[in-house]
């Protein structure tokens, strides 16, 4: 069946056909800045399109109000979002939270901090299941368990091998080599996350833990580190736009190189542009010359299958709703 748009002010139809009675409800909470907003909620969706198989998910979509919006996601927002306070009206059966871009360094000291933080309380009270993202997922490990987040050297970009634990529901199906993308400034140890109580589902033994579980209250808490949800295109994307930032002296950060983003020639294109610009030829014509688009064309997606699973695996523990 796949995904129906529940609670859509403009009615829109259900995503692949969606009908009849829905499997699960979703709430869908969508904190991702202007430039990544609308792709972040289409890369959720089409997950929990594929997980649901052949049943349906209705989705709800809600944002946050501290989250800073330009006039046309603000427009957009309007439209198709409901306010984050209409959620407790009717609580879903899954809450789905994504990441943000990280402006402070305290999480407790970003804008939304305050609705985030009730949203996160409140789910532990009323959902059966809650898939937090990213900076999400570091505020749950501040919330629920006083674990601070600590700021990366340098930023962990890339595709990256996983380890599976074989024993845990949200790894059941997983065969052969398994990589996930990751694109974080910021990390919580593994060794903390452990002590905390949470089982480790995926992890890397490059960058950390990728997808970890605990119940928390009602609710079954499932931390994502990594970003399953991302395009094939999206880390090309992200350099993209840190490198002709730099090359344009907008920031002097030097832009990371995402690990393994493309391959073959492309791969080795991307490497030489990078070391002409970090080694000093910081020149916006070069990087505007580029092929980008073509290499983003071309990306690979070899962690689309373990996405899918992780998403029917995640569906798959929720209980059946009583009559």
């Amino acid at each position: 069946m796949g995904v129906r748009l529940a609670g859509d002010f403009n009615a829109r139809p259900a995503l692949d056909g969606a009908d009849g009675p829905a499997r699960w409800t979703c709430a869908l909470v969508n904190n991702m800045p202007d430039a990544a907003f609308c792709a972040t909620e289409r890369q959720f969706l089409g997950l929990l399109n594929a997980g649901s198989g052949h049943e349906t998910v209705a989705v709800t979509r809600y944002a946050m109000a501290g989250v800073p919006r330009g006039e046309r996601i603000q427009d957009r927002i309007a439209a198709d979002y409901r306010p984050l306070d209409d959620i407790t009206s009717n609580p879903p059966d899954l809450l789905v939270v994504t990441g943000s871009n990280p402006i402070e360094t305290r999480i407790e000291d970003e804008p939304y901090w305050s609705d985030l933080h009730g949203l996160l309380k409140w789910g532990t009270e009323n959902v059966q299941a809650m898939v937090l993202s990213c900076l999400s997922a570091h505020a749950a490990l501040a919330v629920f368990d006083g674990v601070e987040r600590t700021t990366l050297p340098a930023k962990c970009s890339g595709v990256f091998a996983q380890e599976t634990n074989p024993t845990h529901p949200l790894a059941a199906g997983f065969y052969g080599s398994v990589v996930l993308p990751q694109s974080r400034l910021n990390t919580v140890p593994a060794e903390a996350v452990v002590r905390a109580g949470y089982a480790v589902a995926l992890q890397s033994e490059e960058v950390g833990w990728s997808v970890v579980t605990k119940t928390v209250g009602q609710a079954e808490v499932v931390l994502v580190q990594a970003h399953p949800e991302y395009d094939p295109s999206s880390l090309v994307r992200e350099y993209v736009r840190d490198v002709r930032r730099y090359a344009g002296r907008l920031r002097d950060e030097l832009p990371c190189l995402p690990a393994d983003c493309a391959t073959g020639p492309d791969w080795d294109a991307l490497c030489r542009l990078h070391a002409r610009v970090i080694g000093g030829e910081r020149n916006a014509d070069l990087v505007a010359a580029f092929p980008f688009d073509d290499i983003c064309v071309r990306a690979p997606w070899p962690w689309r299958g373990a996405a899918q699973r992780l998403y029917a695996n995640l569906l798959g523990t929720i209980p059946e709703r009583s009559a």
